[in-house]
């Protein structure tokens, strides 16, 4: 029987959610930590609201989960130019070390997932997913309207 796309879509992202957690679990990170690392690496002093709609995390959600990575020492929250009502997220050097340890992690993962594809077809599933998440976010956006 062949499954649809969208049973395989949810079945990978769950496996593949669940080795990486696997893998990190004595790390003492928990489940959206690893996502907002990964985020703040390319952005980093983002604002919470930007942090949760690049995490696909919901407002109130990230709020919690952010107060746990500060707590832990990952990252730390300032406001910028005395505006008190933005608070911006940092990394700190922790937070930092953590993203290489991540980094590690999420290529094993990777290549566990995509074990016996060729360069050209890991090429070509990078670039398919991409094309699935430009056109839910397009669609997304329109709905919004």
């Amino acid at each position: 029987m062949k499954e649809s796309i969208h049973y395989l879509l949810m079945s990978d992202h769950m496996l593949v959610q669940k080795a990486l957690l696997g893998s990190i679990k004595d790390s003492g990170l928990t489940s959206g930590q690893p996502k907002i690392l990964d985020y703040l690496k390319d952005h980093d002093g983002s604002v919470q609201k930007d942090i949760a709609a690049g995490c696909h995390i919901e407002p109130a959600s990230i709020t919690v989960i952010l107060r746990g990575m500060e707590t832990k020492g990952y990252i730390e929250r300032k406001s910028l130019g005395g505006d008190r009502r933005s608070l911006y997220v940092f990394l700190t050097d922790k937070g930092k070390e953590y993203i290489s340890y991540l980094n590690e992690k999420f290529d094993k993962v990777e290549n566990v997932a995509t074990d016996g594809f060729s360069k050209e077809e890991k090429e070509m599933f990078q670039s398919l997913l991409a094309k699935v998440y430009e056109n839910m976010t397009e669609h997304f956006e329109k709905e919004d309207m």
